[in-house]
C-alpha cells in the first residue's frame, strides 16, 4: 500500500511511502529538504519494517526545531500503520 503525507515544521514538502503486507518499507520518496540527507534516509529505511524505522527515527530533532524530516517520516509511518489497522 502507498501512503502519502505532508510533513509539518520541516523543509520537506511531501513524503510517499510504500509498505508491503508485512509493514516492510519498499520505497520512500521525500520531496524538498536536504536532498543528499533525505536520499540517504530513504535508502537506509528501505527493507526495514515500519516499526523499526519509527523506533530509530522518532524524536530526532533538526537544530532548535522540535522535529526533523526523519522524525516526520516516523510520524507519517505511525499514521500509515494506524490507517492500515482501521481498515483491518
Amino acid at each position: 500500500m502507498v501512503y502519502q503525507f505532508r510533513p509539518q515544521g520541516v523543509c520537506s514538502q511531501a513524503m510517499r511511502v510504500e509498505l508491503d503486507n508485512s509493514h516492510v518499507i519498499r520505497k520512500v520518496e521525500i520531496l524538498g529538504g536536504c536532498s543528499g540527507n533525505l536520499q540517504a534516509v530513504s535508502r537506509l529505511v528501505e527493507g526495514m519494517t515500519a516499526e523499526d524505522a519509527i523506533a530509530k527515527l522518532g524524536g530526532i530533532r533538526c537544530g532548535f526545531k522540535p522535529t526533523s524530516c526523519p522524525d516526520q517520516l516516523a510520524q507519517g509511518l505511525r499514521q500509515a500503520l494506524a490507517a492500515e489497522k482501521r481498515r483491518s
